[in-house]
Protein backbone atom coordinates (compact mmCIF):
# COMPACT_ATOMS: atom_id res chain seq x y z
CA UNK A 1 0.00 0.00 0.00
CA UNK A 2 1.29 3.54 -1.32
CA UNK A 3 1.53 6.39 1.49
CA UNK A 4 -0.16 9.53 0.39
CA UNK A 5 0.01 13.22 2.31
CA UNK A 6 -3.11 15.36 1.98
CA UNK A 7 -3.26 18.80 2.75
CA UNK A 8 -6.84 20.08 1.93
CA UNK A 9 -10.11 18.66 0.53
CA UNK A 10 -9.02 15.21 1.06
CA UNK A 11 -8.58 15.85 4.62
CA UNK A 12 -11.17 14.20 7.17
CA UNK A 13 -14.03 16.21 7.24
CA UNK A 14 -13.51 17.97 4.12
CA UNK A 15 -15.29 18.23 0.78
CA UNK A 16 -13.17 15.44 -1.08
CA UNK A 17 -12.58 13.33 2.15
CA UNK A 18 -10.49 10.24 1.17
CA UNK A 19 -12.25 7.73 3.55
CA UNK A 20 -15.72 8.97 2.01
CA UNK A 21 -14.11 8.86 -1.91
CA UNK A 22 -12.68 5.38 -1.21
CA UNK A 23 -16.80 4.56 0.13
CA UNK A 24 -18.51 5.51 -2.74
CA UNK A 25 -16.12 3.13 -5.12
CA UNK A 26 -16.58 0.20 -3.03
CA UNK A 27 -12.71 0.25 -1.91
CA UNK A 28 -11.54 -0.43 1.18
CA UNK A 29 -10.86 2.82 3.65
CA UNK A 30 -7.63 4.25 4.15
CA UNK A 31 -5.44 3.52 7.12
CA UNK A 32 -4.35 6.47 8.88
CA UNK A 33 -0.48 6.66 9.62
CA UNK A 34 -0.54 9.82 11.84
CA UNK A 35 -0.22 13.58 11.11
CA UNK A 36 2.54 14.62 8.68
CA UNK A 37 4.39 18.15 7.59
CA UNK A 38 6.15 18.89 4.59
CA UNK A 39 8.28 22.01 3.60
CA UNK A 40 6.16 24.55 1.04
CA UNK A 41 3.66 27.08 0.58
CA UNK A 42 -0.15 26.72 0.69
CA UNK A 43 -2.11 29.09 -1.60
CA UNK A 44 -6.36 29.53 -1.40
CA UNK A 45 -7.89 28.95 -4.76
CA UNK A 46 -11.17 29.51 -3.52
CA UNK A 47 -12.72 25.89 -3.15
CA UNK A 48 -9.72 24.27 -2.65
CA UNK A 49 -5.49 24.69 -2.06
CA UNK A 50 -2.76 24.44 -3.68
CA UNK A 51 0.52 23.35 -2.37
CA UNK A 52 4.16 24.96 -3.73
CA UNK A 53 6.69 22.46 -2.98
CA UNK A 54 9.22 24.75 -1.23
CA UNK A 55 12.16 23.88 1.19
CA UNK A 56 13.16 27.23 2.25
CA UNK A 57 9.61 27.65 3.45
CA UNK A 58 7.42 26.64 6.23
CA UNK A 59 5.87 23.30 7.40
CA UNK A 60 2.43 22.47 5.48
CA UNK A 61 0.10 20.66 7.53
CA UNK A 62 -1.62 17.39 6.31
CA UNK A 63 -2.59 13.94 7.12
CA UNK A 64 -0.63 10.10 6.07
CA UNK A 65 -2.78 7.83 4.92
CA UNK A 66 -1.76 4.18 3.97
CA UNK A 67 -4.16 3.58 0.77
CA UNK A 68 -5.36 0.56 -1.34
CA UNK A 69 -3.90 0.97 -4.48
CA UNK A 70 -7.45 0.77 -5.78
CA UNK A 71 -7.95 4.15 -4.19
CA UNK A 72 -4.72 5.77 -6.46
CA UNK A 73 -6.87 6.61 -10.03
CA UNK A 74 -9.88 7.65 -7.89
CA UNK A 75 -7.08 10.56 -6.15
CA UNK A 76 -6.27 11.03 -9.81
CA UNK A 77 -9.94 11.54 -10.93
CA UNK A 78 -10.25 14.09 -7.84
CA UNK A 79 -7.19 16.09 -8.64
CA UNK A 80 -7.82 15.58 -11.90
CA UNK A 81 -4.54 14.25 -12.89
CA UNK A 82 -4.62 12.42 -16.45
CA UNK A 83 -1.52 10.88 -17.79
CA UNK A 84 0.01 12.76 -20.60
CA UNK A 85 -2.42 16.20 -20.26
CA UNK A 86 -1.07 19.23 -18.48
CA UNK A 87 -2.97 19.48 -15.20
CA UNK A 88 -3.10 21.90 -12.74
CA UNK A 89 -2.25 19.14 -10.05
CA UNK A 90 0.86 16.55 -10.52
CA UNK A 91 1.23 13.65 -9.17
CA UNK A 92 5.13 13.52 -6.63
CA UNK A 93 6.40 10.80 -4.13
CA UNK A 94 7.90 12.79 -1.56
CA UNK A 95 9.38 12.65 2.00
CA UNK A 96 7.50 13.93 4.17
CA UNK A 97 8.04 14.12 7.94
CA UNK A 98 5.73 12.04 10.76
CA UNK A 99 6.67 11.82 14.17
CA UNK A 100 9.72 12.93 13.08
CA UNK A 101 10.13 10.00 10.65
CA UNK A 102 10.52 10.89 6.91
CA UNK A 103 8.13 8.71 4.98
CA UNK A 104 7.97 8.41 1.67
CA UNK A 105 4.13 10.00 -0.01
CA UNK A 106 2.37 10.45 -2.45
CA UNK A 107 1.10 13.79 -3.11
CA UNK A 108 -0.15 16.54 -5.12
CA UNK A 109 1.19 20.08 -5.29
CA UNK A 110 0.68 22.93 -8.19
CA UNK A 111 3.41 24.66 -9.77
CA UNK A 112 4.79 27.70 -8.48
CA UNK A 113 3.59 29.36 -11.41
CA UNK A 114 -0.09 28.71 -11.15
CA UNK A 115 -0.52 30.29 -7.86
CA UNK A 116 0.29 33.83 -8.83
CA UNK A 117 -2.08 36.77 -7.27
CA UNK A 118 -3.96 33.98 -5.30
CA UNK A 119 -3.92 34.59 -1.40
CA UNK A 120 -1.32 32.53 0.37
CA UNK A 121 -2.04 30.98 3.81
CA UNK A 122 -0.33 31.68 6.66
CA UNK A 123 0.50 29.02 8.63
CA UNK A 124 0.02 25.93 6.44
CA UNK A 125 -3.37 24.57 8.04
CA UNK A 126 -6.01 24.48 4.73
CA UNK A 127 -8.51 23.53 7.71
CA UNK A 128 -7.70 26.23 9.83
CA UNK A 129 -7.45 28.88 7.29
CA UNK A 130 -10.97 27.97 5.50
CA UNK A 131 -12.61 27.73 9.04
CA UNK A 132 -11.83 31.29 9.52
CA UNK A 133 -11.80 32.62 6.13
CA UNK A 134 -15.73 31.16 5.91
CA UNK A 135 -16.52 32.56 9.41
CA UNK A 136 -15.06 35.97 8.33
CA UNK A 137 -17.32 35.70 5.53
CA UNK A 138 -20.65 34.39 7.34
Amino acid sequence: MPHVFVYGTLRAGEVNDLNHAAARHGIAPPTLVGSGAIAGRLYDFGSYPGLVLDPSAGPVAGDIYDIPDALLPVLDEIEEVYPGQATLFIRESRPVVCDGVALDCLLYPVADRAVAGLPRIDGGDWIAWRRTRDAAAA
